[in-house]
Order: structure tokens, then sequence, then C-alpha cells
């Protein structure tokens, strides 16, 4: 009998019309995605607030920020590594479970720091070799669910992206709010638990993808599993390169995935300013204490941000139930009592809140509105690039890198009243959220657009390679966002806050148009790619 998907028996049995093994990994990815947003929420404010009273570090913007610039940048060094080494050597379900251990160990490290600076940066390390094993692998093992290169292989990978912005959502919403309410350290526990959870229902239900991910059969000992690899790559590069020399189209398409990358760094150096430099315009020159019936309306929204999306996902929770129970108990029951933990959380927080009279937001919150703003416009952009409307892929980099510039506007716009030097203020919170919401639909038109292309021009040789090359400009874009947000306190005394955002208006809006006048080069240089 012929399955229509890869994968165990158990996996043909489907849930929303997708094989039951793609909810393993939405949630697996869920909980990781959840334990890295909700680190990345708390580092820069648990590194910033005063040792006494606020029990951070009480390092300065500059230390803080250069350091939160070397983690994000590193965590898109590492897959490269990663996924090679599950290629090659230990498989894609290993790397997956040895990399989601090592976050949890990560975590835990830093969750235990008290007395030694050396527990933190252990738990940094070992929360980017970790990323590097994970974040590839399971993307790989999506992948070879479908058999078919088509719509519904592209709907599986858009249920799996709804998984990463839904734990993205709750480790913001949630660990943020723990780590600045109870303790930086339960914050930083509170997403290594999560992540052991992921980890453990991965682990027990694995059988569900069959072959799929297993450990390549290997011989050869690693120098030769290395050695072979390495002579491959060369090998797959040189016969691209000939042809190249050979072939305009392959030359000329290679061109314009350089040119993407290298536009694609403006757009995360300034869109990565959100856990950084945005994050200290959150804590300490926004007002954030709401009274009477701003209060009361925040508290509502707030609720209904939370509790509706998890009662969708806890819905989806049943279904995957439904067809796996019998099968992977124990999987489920873990998978089940991380939701019951999550659940309680969110009452206890609701709760919390509700209890009180005046609503302090917290700084940590508005990293939420990102997840919130991707779900509530994905569907609108998805219409629209499948329409007749659907502008070029230059077009889209150029207005993507706009909208984000014009986000950073109204930051500058709203921080016109700011005095020079000025350590705090209370600026509207009305800024912030529209500075998320044009950052998120820029996102949207880059994000998931340079992706495509990468796969789509690239040789087929050298789509992994190409993808590395992608990740390097993330890497390079995310190091010099954290060096370049290090600068915010001279700017601002010196020059003011506002200024500080119109470098990041300029230069975003710059190379926006330098792509509208490339575009109709580009296109050429693509040869009937779309």
């Amino acid at each position: 009998m012929e399955f229509k998907y890869g994968g165990s028996e158990t996996n043909q049995r489907t849930v929303l019309g997708h094989p039951s093994g793609l909810f393993v990994l939405f949630f697996t990815e869920m909980w990781e995605r959840f334990s890295y947003y909700g680190m990345r929420a708390l580092l820069v404010l648990f590194l910033t607030a005063a040792i006494i009273g606020e029990g951070g570090w009480g390092w300065e913007r500059s230390e803080a920020l250069l350091l939160y610039g070397w983690y994000t940048g590193l965590v898109y060094i590492t897959p490269i590594i990663g996924g090679f080494i599950a290629d090659k050597i230990m498989g894609y379900r290993n790397a997956v479970v040895l990399g989601a251990f090592l976050m949890t160990l990560g975590h835990a490290s830093m969750a235990l720091e008290v007395t030694a600076d050396l527990f933190f940066y252990a738990g940094l390390g070992l929360l980017i070799i970790g990323n590097g094993l994970f974040k590839p692998n399971i993307s790989s093992i999506v992948g070879q669910l479908y058999k078919t290169q088509g719509k519904e292989k592209d709907a599986g990978y858009t249920i799996f992206y709804m998984g990463i912005n839904a734990g993205a959502f709750l480790g913001i919403l949630l660990c943020g709010y723990i780590g600045e309410t109870v303790g930086w350290h339960y914050g930083f526990g509170l997403a290594g638990i999560f992540m052991f959870f992921g980890m453990l229902q991965f682990y027990f239900a694995q059988k569900i993808f069959g072959n799929i991910g297993l450990k390549p059969n290997q011989t050869d000992d690693l120098d030769d599993v290395v050695e072979d690899a390495v002579e491959d790559m060369k090998d797959d590069v040189e016969d691209v390169m000939d042809e190249a020399a050979k072939s305009k189209v392959v030359s000329d398409r290679l061109k314009v995935i350089g040119v993407f990358a290298f536009f694609t760094v403006f757009f995360w150096w300034a869109f990565e300013q959100a856990g950084g430099s945005m994050t200290i315009f959150a804590a300490d020159y926004t007002d954030r204490v709401l009274e009477g019936s701003g209060a009361t309306t925040f508290k509502i929204v707030n609720a209904l941000l939370t509790v509706v999306p998890m009662m969708i996902i806890t819905y989806v929770l049943y279904l995957l139930f439904k067809q796996t129970f019998k099968k992977y108990a124990l999987s489920n029951i873990l998978l089940g009592s991380s939701f019951v933990i999550i659940w309680g959380i969110i009452i206890w927080m609701l709760n919390l809140e509700f209890s009180k009279d005046i609503a302090e937001v917290k700084a940590s919150w508005f990293g939420i509105l990102n997840s919130f703003f991707i779900i509530a416009f994905a569907p609108l952009f998805s219409k629209i690039w499948t329409s007749k409307y659907n502008p070029s892929g230059p077009v889209k980099f150029a207005i993507g890198l706009m909208l984000l510039g014009f986000g950073f506007a109204i930051l500058a716009f709203g921080s016109m009243g700011i005095p020079l030097g000025a350590k705090t203020a209370s600026v509207s919170m009305i800024f912030l959220v529209l500075a998320y919401l044009f950052h998120t639909l820029g996102e949207l038109c880059i994000s998931p657009v340079g992706l495509s292309y990468v796969s789509k021009l690239a040789p087929l040789k050298l789509v992994g390679l190409m993808f590395g090359v992608w990740f390097v400009a993330n890497f390079i874009a995310n190091l010099t966002a954290g060096w370049t947000g290090s600068y915010i306190d001279p700017i601002v005394e010196e020059y003011g806050m506002s200024t500080f955002f119109l470098i990041f208006t300029l230069i975003p809006v710059g190379a926006g148009i330098v792509m509208l006048i490339l575009n109709k080069t580009l296109i050429r240089m693509m040869h009937g790619i779309r």
C-alpha cells in the first residue's frame, strides 16, 4: 500500500487536511520559539536593570546592545553548521532532539545565574549551539512529509510558520511578564521548561515520521565524511561557476541573489532594533501606565489577545490527540501537561492584572505586536501575491524597506519632545504600536519573498549554499544592529532621540528607492523567474 504522505501509517491520519506529523513538528517548533523569543525579550532589559532593587546587571545600554547583537547574529550562523552535521552525520531527528536538549540546558543555566557570570554566558553559548542543530533540521522534516512540491506543501509550511508566530507571541508575553513582574531568572527558567516539554513530546512521537530524518548510513569515520562533503561542495561550486561562465542566465540569477542578500542586510539591521533600542525606548521613554477606562480597555484587549489564540491552539491540540493518542500516548500526555501549565500561568496573569486599579504595560509586551500583526495580515498579503496586483520581487523589497523606514519615522516624530540627553520620558504608546505595525507589514514583503526567490533563482546544486549566504547576510545585519544601537546614548545626548530613529528611517528608505531604480534591470536578470 502506497501512502499519500511520507512517514508512518499513523502519519496518514490528517489534522486540518494535513498529516498528523506536521502538528507534532508544529508544537515542537512552537515551544522552541516560545523559549527563544521569551529569552530574547528579557535579555536587554535584564542586562540594563539596576543591580540593587531590580536584580539586573546594571550594564550600560551600549554594552547590553552589543551582546544582544552578537547573540542574535550568531543564531544565524550556527544553522549552517547544524544543517551540515545533520545531513552528513547524525540525521535530522537526532539533531532536533540534541538541539532542544542543549537549549533546555542553556535556559537552565541562565535561570541559575545568581553568583557567577559563567552560568549566564554558558547559557547563551548553549542556546546558540542548540539553535544551530534545531532550527534548520526541523524545517527539513516538514518538507519531507509531503511527496509533492505543490500547493499542499506550501500550505504545510504556512501552518508551520503559524506555529513559529504562536510560540513567539506566547513566549514574549508570558516570559516577559514573569521576568518583569516576578524575577528575571523565573522568566529565563520558564522559557527552558517549555523547551524541555517540546523536546520530550517530539522524542516520544518521532516514530510517526517513519524513515524521515533518520541518521544517514555512514561507514566512513568523521574525518572522511567531512572531507568528502567539502570535496563535493567544491565540485558543485566549480561546476556552477563553469556553467555561469558559459551561461549568462545562471550568472545573472546568481548576481540577483547577491543583490537581494545585500539589501536584506539593510532591512534586518533596522528591524532588529525591536529587541534592542526599541525595547529600551519602551522601558525608559514610553508612558506605560494606564488608568480608568484606558486601563480597563487594555486589560480586556490583552485578555482577548492571549485567550483567543490559546483557545485556537488548544483546539488543534485536541484534534492531534484524536488522531495520535492511542499510538503515542506519552508524547500527547507531555504535550497536554505543557498546555495545562500554560493555561494556569495565563489565568494567574489575567487575574492579577484585573485585580489592579491601574494597568502598567510591560516593556516586553510590545514585542508581541509583531507576531499578532503577522497572523492578522499574512492572509491579506498572501491574496495580494496571488492576484493581478502582485508586484515584482524587487518592488516588494522596496515596499518592505520603505514601510520599515516609515515605522521609524513615526518613532522619530513621537520622540521630538524628548530633551537632549534625557534618560527617561513619557511618550505615548501609540507611536510604538504604529511602528510595530509598519515594521511587520514590511517584514511580510521581504522575509518570505526573499527566501522564495533564493530557492527559485539558485542552481539546484547550490540551493543549500545560497541559503547559507542568506544566513550570513542575516548574521551581518543582526550584529550591525546591535553595534549601531549601542550608540543610542551618545546620539541622544548630542542630537536627540528623534535623530537616532531618523537614521533607521533614511537608510532603509534610501535602499528602497535604489531597489525601485534597479527593478527593471533585476527582472531582466532573473530571466523569466517571477
